[in-house]
């Protein structure tokens, strides 16, 4: 008999922050299952993976069972959603059950997504579908092996009954593993209601928790900001070098930590247009590819607002201690977005016209309607000889060669050896394609997880190109109907 799983946790968020939480407890799930479970990353909780992948474990996840130790709680926050603000948003749909420390010594939030109404579910039901809790796992699985910071699945369970929005669809629960799920929203929410001492009691909780060193600053608030901005700045940059569109870039969708959150209506691009939007709810373009950059230094500009009385007591002196910082995130962002994309083209070094030269790439590739993934992936091939894998991905090929006659030039100015390697590092083969998303999601609602679990394989070694999946890194395939994601809702 396995033993019962045990989690040792913790809840200083409960513990610390009266006022940012409510009590709740999962609504039962009629017949669980289990539908993913994440092994390698129990571990890396300090979690026995054994124990977990059990009865015992399923009723857990599925939020049956309430584990020892834990104190589930909705959070509450407020956001500005496509620019509007709402003072009260909170956890709709989802429940943290508490904290562990993992085998790094980090504090962890593990949270049940989907299991029910909460106080802060504004009439909704709080249940989730199986599509968007597996495509949250499969994306952040895939975002973690692309080297970029998120939030992750520790198991995906179907609940046995079904959850109704244009249609009755199988229902599901995800538990989410997070750095923590503080927002700026959260900020927002003390914020709104003018309580000063509940937002520098959320300020102080953060600085403990994820930016410690700022504590030590002569002004550790505005130091606490401008670590925030530091970190949201190379995510953003991070996306923006792997073509993935968040899709619903709202104030609270948007983490202290750093961490991708809430993927939505997010996916990746295929052929490379500055413009592009997936989500069908944002209709004006807001959270387009190339507007994520500029909505980051807003989302940021908000989080400052609620800072001004804890950064100097003169607030015309506050506002502009914190200006000046805001005035950085843009050349920031800049700074971490072309070391990203000086690493894709194999540059080490800096040079003035290296922005240039990566802009010209990128102009070529939307007039030539070139894949994003799949030209990075290939410039490797020029430098071992073969120039044809990558001028083929555009419309009119000639007009490729003269920027790869720069760039080899720029690259001579290198002279590393296996610069091809070092991009390949760098230039995933496989991303999560949407149409292979779809696919996969498609067949597991439909009880069949085979697409699913070799699509979570092979996005899960993205730089290792494997004989026999020349399917997954292949575009979608022609069509005039454009692609359109959905919220999770």
């Amino acid at each position: 008999m396995n033993p019962p799983p045990h989690f040792n946790f913790d809840n200083s968020f409960a513990r610390s922050l009266e006022g940012f939480f409510k009590p709740c407890q999962a609504e039962p799930a009629v017949d669980p299952k289990l539908l993913q479970f994440n092994y390698a990353l129990a571990e890396e909780l300090g979690l026995d993976p054994v124990a977990l992948d059990s009865e015992a474990g399923l009723a857990i996840f599925s939020g049956n069972t309430v584990p020892e130790g834990s104190k589930p709680i909705a959070q509450a926050y407020a956001g500005h959603q496509f620019g509007g603000f709402s003072p009260q948003l909170g956890d709709g749909r989802a429940l943290l059950l508490g904290e562990v420390i993992d085998t790094q010594n980090r504090r962890r939030d593990i949270q049940l997504k989907g299991s029910g109404r909460t106080p802060f579910s504004r009439g909704g039901d709080g249940l989730a579908a199986i599509g968007p809790v597996l495509r949250e796992y499969l994306i952040g699985e895939g975002m973690y092996a692309l080297g970029i910071p998120t939030t992750r699945a520790l198991a995906a369970v179907a609940t046995g009954k079904h959850v109704y929005r244009e249609f009755a669809l199988p229902g599901a629960v995800l538990t989410r593993i997070a750095a923590s799920h503080i927002r700026v929203g959260t900020f927002q929410y003390a914020g709104a209601r003018g309580d000063i001492v509940k937002v520098r009691e959320l300020a102080d909780y953060a600085i403990q928790r994820h930016f410690p060193e700022t504590a030590e600053a002569e002004n550790p608030y505005l130091a606490f900001f401008a670590a925030v901005a530091d970190v949201q700045a190379s995510l953003v940059a991070r996306w923006m070098n792997i073509g993935f569109i968040h899709g619903v870039m709202n104030t609270d969708n948007m983490t202290i930590s750093g961490e991708t959150i809430d993927y939505g209506p997010c996916a990746f691009m295929d052929r490379y247009a500055a413009s592009t939007v997936f989500s069908s709810i944002d209709q004006n373009g807001r959270y387009a590819y190339a507007n994520q950059p500029e909505i980051l230094t807003w989302n940021l500009a908000r989080l400052a607002e609620t800072l001004i009385p804890h950064v100097d007591t003169n607030k015309e002196r506050a506002i502009e201690l914190l200006t000046e910082t805001i005035e950085c995130i843009q050349p920031l962002y800049e700074s971490y977005w072309l070391m990203g994309m000086r690493s894709k083209l194999g540059l080490t070094t800096e040079d003035i016209l290296d922005q240039e030269l990566i802009t010209d790439l990128l102009k070529l590739m939307e007039v030539g309607h070139a894949d994003f993934t799949l030209v990075f992936r290939r410039l490797s091939q020029v430098l071992r000889g073969d120039s044809d894998a990558v001028r083929n991905l555009f419309k009119e090929p000639d007009a490729f060669d003269g920027w790869a006659e720069r760039w080899q030039k720029r690259l001579e100015q290198e002279k590393v050896e296996n610069a091809a390697q070092a991009m390949d590092r760098v230039n995933p083969i496989y991303i999560p394609r949407n149409h292979k998303v779809e696919e996969a999601l498609a067949a597991a609602v439909n009880q069949d997880m085979t697409p699913f679990s070799k699509l979570l394989e092979v996005v899960s070694h993205p730089f290792d190109e494997v004989k026999g999946n020349e399917a997954y890194a292949e575009p979608a395939p022609a069509t005039n109907r454009p692609y359109r994601t959905f919220c999770g809702t």
